[in-house]
């Protein structure tokens, strides 16, 4: 069964529906920060592939994925003041250099534990960050490299399987390790947020209605972000590649610092859409997972696999969180850095915002973790895999 995009769009809209009654119902969903859309969409999975089991094929368009993904990252940098940005400084520095540091753990570990399973090294090098950092669209690439030029059989399905398990584990585990960690240290958000106290704040600004005339005005400054963003990342491939939300997000905070100077900008509108567009893409991208996949991991990489998610928690929570200051902060903080670390960048953001939602803002966090999970992760992971590669292959 082929559904058109704008059925898909129905049926994302469905489950984005049926997430926010199941968290609203079940407590222990909403008490472990658990994303909306994230429950949604896992419960689509799960139908989708008992469908499939049954002989019933279903096919999504997902041309509306990429750009719903564009839009929730244009809507993150309007939000996103200079202010906040200079103060982000040390701390966005330090937390980069954390995730580059379990980046490089986790290809060491996965080609440690391919070799003592009696595996390729290429093969931990799939089931390390190609997959558990870089998501899909990385282990796409390198799986192709992979098949190309060292002879490997089966590595895109391989790569495929191995993803979607980072994807999941990331999306249910980032809101649960927060909420302990708020919990055991007994920690709380600040009026501004950690680090941005002495930001001076208009006392004069409240909060105002969300209107017709401000939805346009923010999808219009979206509207320009994604295309000039992504203009950017075509015309400046040859130079250096960056991801297009990378682009779109730089482009949207330069525009949305300017237009505040020019009138007045609603951040509840940009909210409001942004997190609507962040719904719609994960519900798409969830609801399409091919679980079915899964089936097809080998136990020795599933072991390796489920070795990555508790590397992953133990760095997080044993360094990530403690370098970071151990306060609130540091602990939304760890939410998305286990979402981009074990699945995506919109994961990650889906993380924190859930924590938000629930313990109070955290707008370091907001602006900290989708530079560095999507700029920095990328071309970091893209420089690590390629030494090991190197080191591997000579």
């Amino acid at each position: 069964m082929q559904f058109s995009a704008m059925e898909t769009l129905m049926v994302a809209l469905l489950v984005l529906g049926a997430g926010q009654w199941i968290v609203h119902k079940v407590d222990l969903l909403a008490r472990l920060n658990m994303p909306e859309p994230v429950v949604g969409g896992l419960l689509a999975t799960i139908v989708v592939t008992l469908m499939q089991v049954s002989g019933i094929s279903l096919t999504f368009d997902e041309s509306i994925k990429t750009p719903a993904m564009l839009f929730f990252f244009g809507a993150v940098g309007l939000a996103a003041d200079f202010r906040l940005l200079r103060r982000g400084g040390w701390a966005m520095l330090l937390f980069a250099v954390l995730v580059i540091v379990l980046v490089a753990l986790q290809d060491l570990v996965g080609v440690m534990m391919a070799k003592l399973m009696g595996l390729d090294a290429w093969y931990g090098l799939i089931g390390g960050s190609v997959t558990m950092t870089g998501g899909h669209g990385t282990g796409a690439a390198w799986a192709g490299v992979f098949e190309r030029d060292f002879g490997l059989t089966g590595v895109s399905e391989l790569a495929a399987a191995s993803a979607t398990f980072g994807l999941i584990f990331g999306a249910l585990l980032g809101g649960p390790l927060a909420m302990f960690l708020i919990r055991r240290y007994r920690l709380a958000a600040p009026a501004h947020g950690a680090a941005v106290e002495d930001v001076e704040h208009d006392e004069a600004e409240t909060p105002r209605p969300i209107s017709a005339a401000s939805v346009i005005r923010i999808l219009m400054l979206l509207s320009v972000g994604v295309v000039v963003g992504a203009v950017a990342a075509e015309e400046f491939a040859s130079v250096f590649r960056l991801p297009t939300f990378v682009w779109v997000l730089f482009v949207c905070i330069v525009l949305g610092n300017t237009a505040r100077r020019l009138w007045q900008v609603n951040d509840a509108t940009i909210d409001v859409v942004g997190n609507t567009a962040l719904g719609i893409f994960l519900a798409i991208t969830l609801m399409s997972l091919q679980l079915l996949q899964l089936v097809d991991l080998a136990l020795p990489m599933l072991a390796m696999l489920l070795v990555q998610v508790g590397l992953a928690l133990a760095f997080i929570t044993l360094v990530t969180f403690r370098l970071m200051g151990r306060n609130y902060d540091s602990a939304v903080l760890c939410a998305g850095h286990c979402g981009f670390a074990m699945g995506a960048t919109p994961t990650a953001v889906a993380n924190i915002q859930a924590v938000t939602q629930h313990h109070g803002p955290s707008p370091l966090a907001f602006i900290i973790v989708p530079v560095v999970g999507g700029f920095i992760v990328d071309i970091a992971n893209a420089t690590i895999i390629q030494t090991f590669v190197s080191v591997l292959s000579g």
